[in-house]
C-alpha cells in the first residue's frame, strides 16, 4: 500500500441516501480512475483513523459511492451519516486487488458487501454472473431492482428472519450447502462478514471448488 495511495484529501458530500432504516449511500466527486471491486479509506476528520470501504459506483460515473450501516458505538459510522450535501470527508485513492472480470461468476454477498458487486455490474461486468445475496431482513437486498430482470433465477435472495415469495428462507451457506453440484471451472467472489467468509469458503471447498477459484473480501 503506497503512501501515495493512503494520503487523506479533502472531498464534499454531493449526496446522502438512507436506502433502509440506518444504512445509508454517501456519494462525492470521482477525481480518479479505479477497477471495480477496489476500496477507499475515507475519515471524517483528519486526526481520526480512516476505515475502508468498497466501491459502490460503476467506473463510468462521475461521483464515487459508498454504502454503510451505522454501528452503535461506531468511531465512523454515526458521524457519516450525519454529514449532508456541502460537507467535507477525508478519502484515498482507490486500493485493494478484489477485481472483477466479464467471465461468468459467482458473486455471493451479505448485508453491504453487495457494494463491490454494484461496482462491477454498473462497470459492465455482467456476463454470466450468478449473484447470492444473504439478508436479515426483506430491506436487507439492497439494490435488488439492479438485479432481478437482468438475472431471474440467477439472482438469489436468501433472507434469514422474514419470508417472501421467490425469496430462500435461511442462510446463503445454507442454500450452499443444499446445491448438489457448484460449477468448478468458475471464480467465487465472496464480501461480507468474516463468519460468512469462513464459512461459504469451506462449504465451497467441500463441494470440489479449487481453493483458487475462491477471491474474498472480508468486512469487519
Amino acid at each position: 500500500m503506497s503512501k501515495s495511495k493512503m494520503e487523506l484529501n479533502e472531498a464534499k458530500l454531493t449526496r446522502k441516501t438512507e436506502i433502509a432504516p440506518g444504512v445509508f449511500v454517501i456519494s462525492y466527486q470521482r477525481n480518479f480512475s479505479f477497477i471495480p471491486g477496489q476500496v477507499v479509506a475515507i475519515a471524517v476528520n483528519l486526526d481520526e483513523k480512516p476505515r475502508m470501504y468498497s466501491i459502490a459506483s460503476g467506473n463510468n460515473e462521475s461521483e464515487i459511492s459508498i454504502i454503510f450501516n451505522i454501528k452503535p458505538g461506531g468511531e465512523l459510522t454515526p458521524k457519516l451519516a450525519g454529514l449532508m450535501p456541502g460537507d467535507s470527508l477525508f478519502t484515498t485513492g482507490p486500493m485493494g486487488n478484489f477485481f472483477g472480470t466479464n467471465e461468468p461468476a459467482f458473486w455471493i454477498a451479505s448485508g453491504t458487501g453487495i457494494a463491490p458487486f454494484i461496482s462491477m455490474w454498473r462497470s459492465g461486468l455482467k456476463n454470466g454472473k450468478t449473484l447470492i445475496h444473504g439478508g436479515r431482513y426483506l430491506n436487507s437486498f439492497y439494490f435488488e431492482d439492479e438485479f432481478i430482470n437482468d438475472l431471474g433465477d440467477n439472482y438469489v435472495r436468501c433472507c434469514t428472519q422474514e419470508m417472501a415469495e421467490n425469496v430462500y428462507h435461511g442462510r446463503l451457506t445454507h442454500w450452499l450447502n443444499e446445491q448438489k453440484t457448484l460449477p468448478a471451472n468458475q471464480k467465487y467472489y465472496l464480501c461480507g462478514s468474516a463468519e460468512m467468509v469462513v464459512e461459504a469458503r469451506d462449504i465451497l471447498i467441500e463441494k470440489a471448488i479449487p481453493f483458487g477459484n475462491i477471491v474474498a473480501e472480508i468486512y469487519f
